[in-house]
């Protein structure tokens, strides 16, 4: 965080040179430019043991958004048999340039409103900055496409949460979001675990996202500067409401400030003065989650989770309880040529479940409600923390 040297500044300062430590510039650069928690899984090349095509049938995608975590490349739509990237999108001409070089496609549109006229494109995915999340995606919906976003569903916003349900609803085309938690092992594991009953009701499950930084992460506009810790939740959330599909129905929470100077009054555009935000909710099953997102904790990069339920529980990838015969819990088979990438190689997998939800007419894995789900809980959750943690109700969407 903006308090803390980075690591060139304490290396200059003990007087220690790249080569001292067995790293070379370009190593270093490397390692110094890596956002902690977007380090990419190594590649498996095991990963594509048993796919199998459902079509030969390429799905024209466009692709918006190459800013600071190169989100609009990383999650493989370019090395995808089943997807043709016909046009990418950036505001910035540079970036735009570097988007259309990663994924190999020469047509660029300066912005998202000028690739939806597009009538080659028939999805589109948005990985802009997290304000715009919801605004963009009703634009894509209302010009006839299927959408595909980054975290989280909408920013800050329940107006605009009603508003996404709607333009999703009366479009009858898909929407996915592409929460990273869902496709991590252990949360896959805990899902294909739980739908086939082996946790029966849970009674308790925790969901927690710590993301500490030693500099500020550049951000469209600085909207990540102070932002509201839990109006970024899903990474947390999802192993609640990821694994049962259930949502939350109330909620208590408690927010903290370690001090960061942008999360000083006045200091940022939310008036903002929590780091870190932990919240119970109860859930629609008559349990309670715990669910945080902490920036303050020092050094502390992680997202994981925990379900505990009245025939078993869970935490890793060990399984404890009644069920004998357990369901499948391996992650599908990539198509060949993409890579698992980072967020514990989920970015493949869910560039893989969106395009085969397309291509197999079906409803995705994180569908509009689950999306939803997933977020507005977080925002309500600070409502109760600038309330002291009184108890409120959270909105619930079914779709």
């Amino acid at each position: 965080m903006d308090h803390s040297s980075s690591r060139r500044t304490f290396l200059q300062a003990c007087g220690i040179g790249a080569a001292s430590l067995g790293l070379g510039a370009s190593a270093l650069a490397q390692q110094q430019k890596t956002i902690p928690g977007f380090e990419e899984a190594p590649t498996d090349p095991r990963a594509s043991k048993g796919w199998q095509p459902v079509s030969d049938r390429k799905i024209r995608v466009g692709i918006v958004g190459y800013g600071t975590c190169r989100f609009g490349a990383a999650f493989g739509f370019q090395d995808c048999p089943n997807v043709e990237v016909v046009a990418v999108s950036d505001l910035f001409p540079d970036r735009c340039a570097g988007l259309a070089k990663a994924c190999r496609c020469e047509k660029m549109y300066p912005s998202l409103e000028e690739l939806v006229k597009d009538d080659r494109i028939e999805a589109v995915f948005l990985a802009t900055d997290t304000p715009s999340h919801a605004r963009h995606c009703i634009e894509v919906l209302g010009h006839g496409k299927h959408v595909a976003c980054a975290v989280p569903a909408v920013w800050g916003s329940l107006e605009d949460a009603d508003k996404l349900f709607e333009a999703v609803k009366k479009s009858g085309l898909k929407y996915m979001m592409f929460e990273t938690s869902c496709f991590r092992d252990n949360c896959f594991a805990m899902r294909q675990i739980y739908q086939a009953g082996g946790f029966g009701r849970l009674v308790f499950s925790e969901g927690e996202y710590y993301h500490y930084h030693s500099r500020q992460i550049g951000s469209y506009k600085d909207w990540r500067v102070g932002c509201i810790p839990l109006w970024y939740p899903t990474h947390s959330t999802a192993y609640y409401v990821g694994v049962t599909d259930k949502s939350f129905t109330s909620v208590s929470c408690t927010g903290s400030n370690a001090g960061f100077a942008s999360y000083q009054p006045g200091a940022n555009k939310y008036d903002n003065t929590f780091t870190d935000e932990i919240a119970l909710f109860e859930t629609a099953e008559g349990g309670s989650s715990r669910i945080l997102m902490c920036k303050g904790i020092y050094g502390k990069v992680e997202e994981t989770g925990r379900v505990f339920g009245e025939k078993g529980w869970m935490d890793g990838l060990q399984y404890h309880g009644t069920m004998k015969d357990l369901p499948d819990i391996t992650r599908p088979p990539l198509p060949p040529g993409v890579k698992p990438g980072g967020h514990g190689g989920s970015h493949g997998q869910l560039m893989n479940e969106f395009v085969l939800a397309i291509l197999e007419d079906r409803k995705p894995l994180v569908h509009i409600a689950q999306a939803l789900n997933m977020t507005v809980g977080g925002i309500v959750a600070h409502l109760s923390a600038l309330k002291g943690g009184q108890r409120m109700t959270v909105p619930q969407y079914t779709f």
